[in-house]
């Protein structure tokens, strides 16, 4: 391990190595303990999002590690993402236990009044909440991220004792393959050994954002999936081999699933506004996939006819499933006057039918149901149980206080623990 020298007060920067031998660079915060730590039975949680995945994916032959886990230990069956608009506000609602309205992210795209564009919620200062990962800094424990998108990582910031920026970053996806995030997993945990880890593993949704009813992308889906689930065979050998296991308690989830739209399947909002004398040139639209935030840019006066038009001519536009009050999603003002979801097979791109190329498509009701299992060796864990409940990603905060007996915040949490 190497400590390059660092002021007084800032994080450090450690440089780990991986079992494959490869070189992996955390910043650790002031104070955190640096030398690697001494195995002893002390409580850990690992948080492990599976980006993407259908809960359908996982079966004995096609992700056999996955399936093991899943029937070997607490299996939900009825889960649940929450359906508002992408990655960042389920990731947050893990590791916050509350909504959207309360934690200030309700999308990764929204279109920001004060500076009159629409831009990514990836700035450490939108989250407004406060993590897990920090909170139980403050009663001695260490919390580690390992998060394989950039925007991810940005979101997040220095919310962790420990946290590892995604390299190697490909193009155009921008995250890390998920073997380099496992890389960088086992070496956090075998050099620092935090309490808590939160892992995401990217690849299955950025395959998944293909069109998989071509044979190649198809083949790619199918590759991602095994290779995700290598990556947990790879976890759990490792925490087994090195004495971990008996004590730990590993929560695997997705974020969200995955629908797929067919080509004719589009719906582009911005032409059917500006053609309405009303709404023209006075409505910006914050294009999330699954979903359309709709934002009046015009007079206060008129915005209650605006808005009731807005939803008029949505709701009759061909391929809309609904369109809903931020409130009524329990979304911050920041998501707009109006939330539109499209229908299954169906993807919004705007402003023009052009604009959002991409097939693979989540953040409306159709990519609800997730896989959302715990297993682990803790005590805590009723393995081989099966429970109907309804459970979604704003359960996984109060699951993890319920380990190390962390109070929930002010406010209490929107979920409850599962264990």
């Amino acid at each position: 391990m190497i400590e390059p020298a660092t002021p007084v007060g800032r994080r450090r920067f450690l440089q780990l190595t991986a079992t494959s031998g490869a070189a992996v660079i955390v910043s650790a915060a002031p104070g955190a303990p640096t030398a690697s730590a001494a195995l002893v039975r002390k409580k850990r949680v690992y948080v492990v999002v599976v980006d993407g995945c259908r809960p359908d994916e996982i079966t004995l032959t096609q992700t056999p590690q996955l399936h093991a886990l899943r029937s070997q230990g607490m299996h939900f069956p009825n889960a649940r993402s929450l359906p508002i608009m992408e990655t960042i506000p389920n990731h947050t609602m893990m590791m916050t236990g509350v909504r959207p309205d309360r934690s200030g992210v309700p999308a990764n795209s929204i279109y920001d009044r004060a500076e009159a564009t629409v831009r990514d919620m990836d700035r450490p200062s939108d989250l407004r909440a406060p993590t897990v990962l920090k909170r139980l800094r403050g009663l001695g424990f260490t919390t580690g991220s390992v998060l394989s998108k950039e925007y991810l990582f940005g979101i997040f910031g220095t919310q962790a004792t420990y946290r590892w920026e995604p390299e190697p970053v490909l193009p155009i996806t921008e995250h890390a393959p998920d073997v380099a995030t496992m890389d960088a997993t086992l070496a956090m945990i075998d050099s620092v050994d935090p309490n808590l880890v939160f892992v995401n593993l990217g690849d299955c949704d950025r395959v998944g954002h293909g069109d998989v009813t071509g044979t190649t992308v198809a083949v790619a889906r199918r590759a991602a999936l095994l290779s995700a689930d290598e990556q947990m065979g790879r976890l759990v050998a490792h925490l087994r081999n090195t004495g971990r296991w008996v004590n730990a308690v590993l929560v695997v989830l997705a974020d969200h699933s995955m629908d797929w739209s067919y080509p004719d399947r589009i719906v582009s909002l911005a032409p059917v506004f500006a053609a309405d004398p009303l709404l023209a040139g006075r409505v910006t639209i914050a294009q999330n996939g699954g979903a359309d935030l709709l934002y009046w840019t015009g007079s206060s006066a008129q915005r209650m006819a605006a808005v009731s038009r807005m939803r008029e001519l949505a709701t009759a536009t061909e391929g809309v499933l609904s369109v809903l009050a931020p409130s009524r999603l329990r979304l911050s003002p920041l998501a707009g006057d109006l939330v539109a979801y499209c229908k299954a097979g169906w993807r919004f791109s705007d402003p023009a039918p052009s604009s959002n190329p991409i097939p693979g498509n989540h953040g409306h009701p159709a990519t609800e149901p997730i896989p959302f299992f715990i297993a682990g060796g803790s005590a805590l864990v009723q393995s081989g149980t099966t429970s109907s409940s309804l459970v979604q990603t704003v359960d996984v905060a109060p699951t993890v206080g319920r380990v190390f007996g962390l109070t929930a915040p002010s406010g209490g949490y929107d979920g409850r623990s599962r264990l």
